[in-house]
């Protein structure tokens, strides 16, 4: 990486460095020393990249960084654009593939997994089988060497444990809803999580909240509850299983947070290790809850109602669920976790909309209206949240830091890889301070980040 930084008050500190080091001898041609008739705001440039060497994911967070001997010439300015240029169209596109495919394999898993609960009302067992279905899929991905396994320990699994937990109950919770009333409906009351995610954090974690995010739960709240009172096919398993649903994955992020800081696995084998943890603890309760004796009478009866296909069925929903939630956290690799939430409140619309023209759900516009306001309230909560959190890096990076050679500067980057890895900020650009510190050894980086 290259830095590129502007300059308050320049001295001579800056040269202090080894007078034995062949390489410090006589200043590197491309350094350009501003006199003291200069005004004090001139910039320093390195030609040469930093080479980065070390990162302590520590608070604050320090990376260590060398300069490189052998640089390749730098780019010009008008390359340089270009290049940035294509790059950016090429990561657009690639995140527009990994949402169409995203919504696509999510719409397509509640059409199949409806299917086969309406003829196969075991939601337990069918939990275990999506489970089942993608821990196989990455075991043998990871055996052939398609993908690589990751490096794990107990302590890995110890902070996993929680989060599995809450993902096992939220993932049931769900899947006994849609086995009791619409999928239409499962899904306008899930819109409901954020909601959950704000009390939560308020009263259990001590977190405030801007006034405007509040706000925004209104909609959700009063969208969510005239869904539920206009719902013609209205059941209270399906209601209270999709409220539980919401709550268990509000936990299931929390302990994601905390836990998993400074875990350097992949969004895909962090979804494998989490889906072969809860089919451990899920499976004794499917076991207890329904058994083999209600699972081999329920599949007689869906052989003889819908034929060899229903083998199908239950197939592409075990596959087809592994699959839209590994792509999900394979798209959190790539965005932000603010894009992130706006691309999930899209696919609840697609879902919805699909399944109630391929179920023929019967639907009021009074019903329909309570789906939509809930929805725009989703969306409205993930931009408000989005920019507080937003303002909230600006102000801490307005403050300057001062460095060892009495040069301050202030660099702003998007610190993308760490919202991913803390989900902690839902802006889209994080906004780091770095300071640059000289030393005998060479160049330090110290990266002081929210």
């Amino acid at each position: 990486m290259v830095l590129a930084a502007k300059q308050i008050g320049f001295s001579n500190p800056l040269l202090r460095r080894n007078p034995s080091s062949p390489s410090l001898q006589r200043p590197p041609p491309s350094l350009s020393f501003p006199s003291t008739a200069l005004p004090k705001r001139t910039v320093l440039s390195l030609s040469k990249p930093l080479r980065l060497s070390s990162l302590t994911a520590e608070s604050p967070v320090r990376c260590s960084a060398y300069e490189a001997d052998k640089s390749e010439p730098q780019p010009t300015d008008a390359a340089a654009a270009a290049a940035e240029t294509k790059s950016e169209a090429a990561k657009k596109l690639k995140i527009g593939v990994y949402f169409a495919t995203w919504w696509a394999l999510n719409v397509v898993f509640n059409i199949y997994n409806k299917k086969v609960l309406n003829a196969y009302p075991y939601p337990w067992l069918t939990s275990t089988l999506s489970l089942a279905a993608g821990s196989l899929m990455m075991l043998i991905s990871w055996a052939v060497g398609i993908v690589e396994t990751p490096k794990t320990d107990f302590d890995f699994w110890k902070t996993l444990f929680p989060v599995a937990v809450a993902h096992t109950i939220g993932h049931v919770a769900a899947t006994v809803s849609m086995s009791k009333v619409a999928v239409s409906f499962t899904h306008i009351i899930k819109s409901g999580e954020p909601a959950f995610s704000v009390l939560v954090s308020r009263f259990l974690l001590g977190e405030t909240f801007p006034a405007s995010v509040y706000l925004s739960l209104i909609p959700i709240i009063g969208g969510c509850a005239l869904s539920a009172l206009t719902e013609l096919n209205f059941n209270m398993t399906g209601f209270m299983g999709a409220m539980i649903s919401n709550l268990a994955f509000v936990f299931r992020n929390i302990f994601s947070k905390k836990g998993m800081k400074g875990k350097s696995v992949s969004g895909m084998n962090y979804y494998a290790c989490l889906s072969m943890l809860s089919l451990l603890i899920l499976t004794p309760f499917a076991f207890a809850v329904e058994g083999p004796q209600m699972w081999a009478d329920g599949w007689q009866k869906a052989l003889s109602d819908i034929g060899p296909q229903f083998v199908g069925w239950v197939a592409a929903q075990s596959v087809f669920y592994h699959l839209y939630n590994q792509v999900s956290y394979m798209s959190l690799d790539q965005i932000s976790p603010l894009t992130f939430s706006v691309g999930n409140t899209m696919k609840r619309i697609s879902v919805i909309v699909s399944s109630i023209i391929i179920f023929r759900t019967p639907v009021q516009p009074v019903n329909a209206l309570g789906a939509a306001i809930a929805i725009l309230g989703t969306f409205l909560y993930s931009q408000f949240i989005g920019l507080g959190c937003f303002w909230s890096n600006i102000v801490e990076d307005s403050k300057i830091l001062s460095l060892r050679s009495n040069v301050s500067l202030t660099a702003c980057h998007a610190g993308k890889a760490l919202i991913r890895q803390d989900m902690e900020c839902c802006s889209p650009m994080l906004s780091s301070l770095i300071s640059v510190k000289t030393g005998s050894e060479g160049l330090d980086v110290d990266m002081c980040s929210q």
